[in-house]
């Protein structure tokens, strides 16, 4: 790829985005002011919606639709204990029922009868371990167990949270968290904090790239998105290796490629969700995140890390096929989306929608980008043929054409893989996007079926994002499954076009269309 760099020019969000609904963009210091004052009157909110009096409430985000509703994000604690499963939203104003509801990730009240613990730190380290002890490498990180409430299934319990790092078998850097009872010792639930997402390098053409001049040299700095840098990690696998650096700002060949490959990505996702959504950035904030390139040796993967608030890319098989495309990166930068708003655990059911939700919308910003070279599609990673035999890694007309991802909804499906529970909604944005039967879309051809015979007509795939966009920073908790992914995003149908539209009722029968009713 050669491409030609810009340094100045900056993203502005569009002026046809729809009122109501929508959220209002706010700039950094509005953000700022909103979540101070949320927080100030934490303590008056928790008493209203009637916690009791040894839960506090911790400000999370804040989003202000154009119709005047506010919805508050909160995380929970319980006599100075994180709730995890806590969080919980509070929607205010005109687009709340009564002027106010409250959706909570799990409505048990919040109590345990001692925040003393029987059992001793070192045991729930032993038993942390033993459940990661599939992965190549594995140790406890450096911080003990913490204290928590564990309220995410079930009736809540005094338990302990316990970080084990490591590598995966694939080579994958591992943060796994095990939550243990802090009574018996019985392993309650453990989930991994890296998510991860497939691709490979797409030749795009001449694309813009913002860099920024330091010197003599330019940079991949891009200083009109919140200052995102693009590193060569040049095989190594902690830290961020070195800033992508040229003598001119014509860039492109050899290792410059995948760093080309990335920080493009990076600008197109960024431009999508600001101009589409009106985000400004990952967490809203105005600043990047970064990407790391040449990750590992034959790495055959790329990631999201919320520790190190980062993109990571591996360069494939033989180090010969850097994992770089488009839409990996709106995949991955979509994930750091959902850790800084719905916050989806990565395991059962809520996994299998935080996968999802990086399917959508990174088909989302493929679409967005207009790129000739590489037009927008329903296929997720189409390019690799990680397989040897031409196709794509999942389908979001008929997922079960993978051999392993589920078409429909099923009461065990918590249990598969989050990249194969994923399907259900996947093929939920298909249909609700184009609809059920034969489509030929920029020469794709797709063939959508119902898990009921149903025939579901598609409200356009502008609408279908928006949608989800919606749910998932205004209705999605941190445990929803399919059955709330309903509900949430039939709420967020209602906000933005009514409860009576053609578009709330077509939400309801894509849903149903996958079993989810």
């Amino acid at each position: 790829m050669v491409v030609v760099g810009v340094q100045t020019g900056s993203a502005s969000a569009s002026g046809d985005r729809d009122s109501g609904g929508l959220p209002l963009t706010l700039s950094a210091s509005q953000r700022t002011a909103a979540l101070q004052e949320a927080q100030s009157g934490a303590s008056a909110t928790a008493a209203k919606i009637g916690l009791g009096g040894k839960e506090k409430l911790i400000v999370r985000d804040v989003v202000k639709d154009a119709d005047g509703t506010v919805h508050t994000r909160y995380e929970r604690t319980y006599d100075g204990l994180p709730v995890l499963g806590g969080d919980l939203i509070v929607h205010e104003g005109k687009g709340a029922k009564g002027g106010r509801e409250v959706t909570k990730a799990n409505d048990a009240a919040i109590a345990v009868p001692s925040t003393s613990p029987s059992l001793a730190p070192a045991e729930a380290k032993k038993s942390a371990l033993s459940a990661a002890a599939d992965q190549k490498t594995a140790k406890t990180a450096g911080q003990a167990p913490r204290k928590v409430v564990w309220a995410a299934q079930g009736k809540p319990v005094l338990a302990y949270e316990t970080v084990v790092t490591g590598v995966q078998k694939d080579g994958t850097p591992s943060e796994l968290h095990v939550i243990t009872d802090a009574a018996s010792g019985k392993k309650l639930y453990q989930y991994e904090a890296i998510e991860t997402g497939t691709g490979t390098s797409t030749y795009s053409g001449t694309v813009p790239l913002t860099t920024t001049k330091s010197g003599s040299q330019y940079q991949l700095v891009d200083g009109a998105r919140g200052g995102h840098k693009t590193y060569d990690l040049n095989q190594g696998t902690s830290g961020t290796g070195s800033l992508f650096t040229n003598s001119t700002d014509t860039w492109g060949g050899g290792r410059q490629t995948a760093g080309v490959d990335a920080h493009y990505g990076a600008a197109v996702t960024w431009d999508f969700y600001k101009n589409v959504f009106g985000r400004n950035g990952i967490r809203n904030d105005g600043k990047a995140a970064y990407s790391r390139v040449h990750y590992g040796n034959s790495y055959v993967n790329a990631f999201w890390s919320d520790s190190c608030f980062c993109m990571t890319y591996g360069d494939g098989q033989n180090n010969k096929n850097p994992l770089t495309a488009l839409d990996v990166a709106a995949h991955e930068m979509s994930h750091g989306v959902t850790a800084a708003t719905a916050k989806l655990v990565y395991s059962g059911e809520s996994g299998g929608l935080n996968e999802a939700t990086s399917d959508i919308f990174g088909t989302a910003v493929e679409f967005y980008a207009n790129n000739k070279t590489d037009v927008g599609d329903y296929l997720i990673g189409e390019k690799i043929n990680i397989n040897g035999d031409g196709k794509p890694l999942r389908y979001m007309d008929k997922p079960s054409k993978d051999g392993r991802s589920k078409d429909s909804w099923y009461s065990g499906i918590g249990g598969v893989d989050v990249h194969y529970s994923s399907g259900p909604a996947n093929h939920f944005f298909y249909l609700l996007s184009e609809g059920s039967g034969k489509k030929t879309i920029n020469g794709v051809n797709y063939d959508s079926p119902t898990a009921d015979g149903s025939k579901v007509t598609g409200i356009g795939r502008d609408k279908a994002q928006k949608i989800w966009y919606k749910a998932l920073t205004t209705q999605f908790t941190s445990n929803t499954n399919y059955a709330k992914a309903r509900t949430g995003t039939l709420n967020a149908a209602a906000s933005l076009y009514g409860n009576n539209s053609a578009e709330y009722k077509a939400v309801a029968a894509a849903w149903s269309a996958i079993n989810v009713k």
